[in-house]
């Protein structure tokens, strides 16, 4: 069975798609590619528990192993030095990714204290989307018991289109909720 989000990508989103950018061509229309998860846990430095703890709160988010990420170069000012363990990341693809986009959009984004909806300007030129939470227990995934020191999460949108424009019109199709 498919996700609820892909159904709906195919069966309306696509449809009025072709219709506003007067394409017939179903490849040429944008499509979400992937979704990349991003922990930077610069207390990993000092202590490697707070890493420990962002994999494991990042695995259950996803539904998938978090990868560590270390650092490229050294820089002496953070302490820190190259290939150091300093975050770590998820690659969600297929229906993971459809079944993630779900939940954040209508579990976790609604869980966020103050939520007036999100930036229409955070595309990064490519069609590509980004989103920052300051916290990681917006997920009902996460004990709030286990997962003590909140941590923030960047999550990346990828999508396939060659505008910004394009792509923000397939988001609010989804039912992506941005500010006015």
């Amino acid at each position: 069975m498919k996700p609820r989000l892909q159904e709906k990508y195919e069966k309306e989103v696509v449809p009025l798609l072709q219709e506003k950018l007067g394409r017939k061509n179903l490849l040429s229309l944008p499509r979400l590619e992937k979704i990349v998860l991003n922990m930077g846990v610069g207390e990993a430095i000092k202590d490697k528990k707070y890493l420990d703890q962002a994999v494991e709160a990042l695995t259950q988010i996803a539904g998938q192993r978090a990868v560590v990420t270390r650092a490229r170069r050294s820089v002496s000012n953070f302490r820190l030095r190259q290939g150091m363990p300093i975050g770590c990341k998820v690659t969600l693809r297929k229906r993971r990714m459809w079944e993630f986009l779900d939940r954040l959009i209508s579990l976790a984004l609604p869980r966020v204290r103050d939520f007036r909806g999100l930036n229409p300007n955070a595309f990064d030129g490519q069609g590509n989307y980004n989103l920052g939470l300051a916290e990681q227990l917006v997920f009902p995934e996460l004990n709030p018991d286990r997962f003590s020191i909140p941590q923030g999460l960047n999550v990346t949108l990828v999508i396939s289109g060659h505008s910004d424009a394009e792509s923000r019109l397939m988001l609010e199709a989804l039912g992506m909720p941005f500010r006015r």
